[in-house]
């Protein structure tokens, strides 16, 4: 050792050529944090394929940015033998990504850390005014507020709307549903409200099923699925997504996955696409209490109407024969889906999620029948999504990327 040098000197040298190696792999050693594949530092070793030397200097790294805790000192799990690894975990006060989600029902704020986990939400206002600017300035003032409330600081903010966005112009290419204008500049307008508000951080849009499955993929029923499919109906229409080698396919300008306007009934109703028997207007909720003969009340959603029968009043004869109608139907849109993507697994929001639950089994023989790799192989696992509010948890999604892609550049 140089005479010279102050105790420590050599060992903190050490430390920091350990982190300078392993600085590329701040970012994936966080994402397999954030998606729970890493609960421990000897994973996190094992996954990043480096020593535990440099496993150790990216983990604390990331701690000193505030984004997971280490704890030192484990427990040992009954039965377990040698000295127990450094667990990883989210930091429970770290910061924050402000999730905005707008349907034809309504709109919601919300405040998401890493981990999908939410942190906070404002409560969901049920007027959609027809002028985006206005709305999206609404639910920006819910999110800013609620981090003036928490005092988190705030990475990025992402918007989750029902609509197709084309890329890379972030336009809202046809918001039917919300009677917003055709080719509204949505991410455009979200991104102005966020720096009006004093927000720091980028800002995104998206289609609110394209960031469901997304959050899905990471922290739900999706985990572990390689060739992901999903398609969810929520408050009007339906929508799809999918996800390939863990990374959201949406085609060469955001269009990908129009599921909606599959026809799954030639003699069906008309559709706003000028087709006829659509998924979008046979298996969403409108269609169902139509089909169960319950005419829709003012007083809560359509979704959440639909809802209610089928766990209410599965067996009532009307409301049985129109889960059956509807299960036939998105049966057949399933088919035709597999028959194209060859998924290895197919998850369903909204009131598709429910459909699968009151009929799991005659769901699963439709798509089986129907689809060519379905008689082959018996058939390609259907869940439920299982996340609440996966839409939002996808918007975030959006905005913690950059920190996911380069902790150290986005957090600078």
């Amino acid at each position: 050792m140089n005479g010279n040098a102050a105790p420590g000197v050599t060992g903190d040298g050490t430390a920091r050529t350990r982190l300078e190696r392993g600085r590329g792999a701040l970012g994936p050693a966080l994402q397999l944090v954030h998606t729970g594949r890493a609960p421990t530092r000897a994973v996190l070793t094992a996954q990043l394929g480096v020593t535990r030397a440099t496993a150790g200097a990216v983990a604390a790294e990331l701690a000193a940015l505030g984004l997971i805790r280490v704890d030192v000192r484990p427990t040992a799990e009954a039965g377990a033998h040698g000295r127990p690894s450094h667990r990883l975990a989210i930091a429970e006060h770290g910061p924050v990504a402000l999730a905005a989600q707008v349907h034809a029902d309504g709109f919601r704020a919300a405040l998401v850390g890493l981990g999908g986990r939410i942190v906070a939400t404002a409560p969901a206002c049920e007027t959609v005014d027809a002028d985006p600017a206005r709305v999206l300035g609404s639910v920006v003032q819910s999110g800013a507020e609620l981090l003036r409330e928490t005092g988190r600081r705030c990475i990025g903010a992402g918007l989750a709307v029902p609509s197709a966005v084309a890329e890379p112009e972030g336009t809202a290419l046809n918001p039917l549903h919300l009677a917003w204008p055709a080719g509204a500049p949505v991410r455009e307008i979200f991104a102005a409200q966020v720096r009006e508000a004093g927000l720091t951080g980028p800002a995104f849009a998206g289609n609110d099923v394209n960031l469901a499955a997304l959050a899905e993929h990471r922290h739900g029923a999706g985990r572990g699925a390689r060739d992901l499919l999903c398609v969810a109906t929520g408050h009007r229409g339906v929508g799809g997504a999918l996800v390939l080698d863990g990374r959201l396919h949406i085609g060469s300008s955001g269009l990908a996955l129009e599921v909606g306007h599959l026809t799954v009934h030639p003699e069906g109703r008309p559709c706003h696409c000028g087709g006829r028997g659509c998924l979008d207007v046979e298996t969403d909720p409108l269609a169902f209490l139509t089909a169960a003969g319950r005419t829709p009340g003012p007083e809560v959603s359509l979704l959440d109407q639909a809802r209610r029968l089928i766990v209410e009043e599965p067996d009532e004869s009307r409301v049985r024969a129109a889960i059956e109608a509807l299960i036939d139907r998105l049966g057949l849109g399933l088919a035709g889906l597999v028959n194209i993507l060859n998924p290895d697994r197919i998850i369903l929001g909204g009131l598709h999620g429910h459909l699968l639950q009151a009929a799991p089994d005659r769901l699963g023989a439709v798509v089986a029948e129907r689809s060519l790799w379905g008689r082959s192989t018996g058939g390609v696992p259907i869940r439920p999504c299982t996340l609440a509010h996966n839409s939002l948890v996808g918007a975030a999604e959006l905005a913690w990327q950059p920190v996911l892609d380069d902790p150290l550049a986005a957090l600078a």
